[in-house]
């Protein structure tokens, strides 16, 4: 028996013989953590009982049968791309406490009808687990429970069962006893993974992992966990709050654009079917430094409020600070604000903030958050019937976002009487009856039409 030291970068899983203090395949700096491994066999020996599969032309593979199954919730549906695939291997991730172990216990009401499951706790007894399954009214003969962390187990007791889903809670817990390493560490996540996935792959079992962040928000572990898996979903938002994101991050069989809204409750995680109305329940009226935001996540168009405040700053140096809204992004407008539309925020703080905890990325925000900063530096509200979406330029100038004609759709739904959007975005698009769409070509004109 042989000890192996190398140093294994945690961000992207490339391994050296000696330290450096930057790795040298991804060139992040201070990732190179030393691993002491001792093989007392190979590893990855459960990986050649995989059954041989039979080379085929693609042109003669039967993809008539449907390898598609619901979970029971619409809105993880959405996100997985129309159901979860037959012998994929999905990462569930997100913050302690946001509801990861959650849904995937709350999807076993509806599975377990069709499926065998066997859910492998590695962090609760299965007496914990079962009062957590009857909080959430989960209870069903084909559910099986598993308390285990040792994969060599793990895989004997899925060849007894022959579940048709298997879930890993979670993955920082299971370990290998060939590798000297303690659980959670790249070389145990990395080999754990790795035999997951030829699990998947080789008997058609569908794996669900749910995978611990570190403080930066990224999956704990190698960055090749992500690279391994099929499908990698975040669950974003505040866990002090009730709304709740799932996003996917990569699917090799959807789109990674589409996201499902939950909300937590005291029995589980309710679906949200309309967002839009939801995240803007309670919206304040004629109150300065606020404006309704139409984003595109994925195909779904939703609204979201942004509210600004411009206040005097008590010391030498302002205060800058954004939540929901990228900071960098934040400071652009501010500064595109201040030289393009004289505004004189410099001696200012400036606050933004998008309710219910929603995280916009789309250039579209750019508008409805230069309004309500500009609604909160002159201290005149915007109307509540008014919403609005474009990119905003350096020059000050409004560029063209896509999606025009479900953004007015959904804007008009909710009962909005206004909306300004870029003049570029006249073109061909169909305007709902009783909306009054606005169109401006710089920022000095569309604050101009909306306050």
């Amino acid at each position: 028996m042989k000890t192996k030291s190398v140093f294994v970068c945690i961000d992207c899983g490339n391994e050296s013989a000696k330290w450096s203090g930057r790795c040298p395949a991804c060139g992040a700096w201070n990732t190179m953590k030393e691993q002491s491994i001792q093989i007392k066999k190979p590893a990855r020996s459960i990986q050649d009982k995989r059954p041989r599969g039979e080379i085929l032309p693609i042109n003669e593979i039967n993809s008539e049968d449907e390898i598609r199954f619901t979970t029971g919730m619409n809105e993880l549906d959405r996100v997985l791309g129309g159901g979860a695939v037959r012998g994929s291997l999905v990462l569930v991730g997100g913050e302690p406490g946001i509801g990861k172990s959650t849904i995937l216990l709350q999807i076993c009401k509806s599975i377990c009808a069709d499926n065998v499951v066997l859910y492998i706790s590695g962090e609760e007894s299965q007496r914990q687990l079962k009062m957590r399954a009857q909080r959430l009214g989960v209870i069903s003969d084909k559910l099986y429970t598993y308390a285990e962390t040792n994969m060599e187990d793990i895989l004997e007791a899925v060849t007894r069962l022959n579940p048709d889903i298997l879930i890993i809670d979670s993955i920082q817990t299971v370990y290998m006893s060939e590798i000297d390493s303690p659980p959670g560490s790249v070389a145990q996540v990395k080999e754990s993974t790795l035999n997951l996935m030829s699990l998947a792959k080789g008997s058609g079992i569908t794996v669900f992992v749910v995978g611990h962040v570190n403080k930066e928000g990224m999956i704990a572990g190698p960055k090749v966990l992500e690279h391994m898996v099929d499908c990698v979903l975040y669950f974003e938002g505040d866990r002090n709050m009730t709304y709740r994101i799932l996003r996917a991050a990569k699917n090799r069989y959807g789109s990674t654009n589409e996201i499902g809204v939950f909300e937590m409750h005291d029995n589980g995680l309710v679906e949200i079917g309309n967002p839009s109305a939801a995240l803007l329940s309670g919206r304040p009226e004629n109150v300065p430094g606020t404006c309704v935001a139409c984003v595109m996540e994925g195909s779904r168009p939703l609204l979201a409020e942004i509210q600004a405040l411009i206040a005097p700053s008590g010391f030498g140096t302002p205060r800058r600070m954004s939540a929901g809204v990228d900071y960098n992004r934040a400071m652009l407008l501010l500064a595109v604000l201040e030289k393009r539309a004289g505004f004189k925020i410099g001696m200012f703080d400036a606050y933004i903030n998008v309710i219910g905890g929603l995280k916009l990325i789309e250039p579209a925000a750019d508008l409805p958050c230069a309004l309500a900063v500009a609604s909160s530096c002159r201290d005149i509200p915007i109307s509540p019937e008014v919403a609005a979406f474009g990119e905003i330029g350096l020059t000050g100038e409004l560029r063209s976002v896509s999606g025009t004609a479900q953004r007015l759709a959904e804007i008009h739904r909710l009962g909005f009487k206004k909306c300004v959007i870029p003049v570029q975005n006249a073109r061909d698009i169909k305007i709902p009856n009783g909306l009054e769409v606005l169109f401006a070509k710089n920022i000095n004109d569309a604050i101009a039409k909306a306050i």
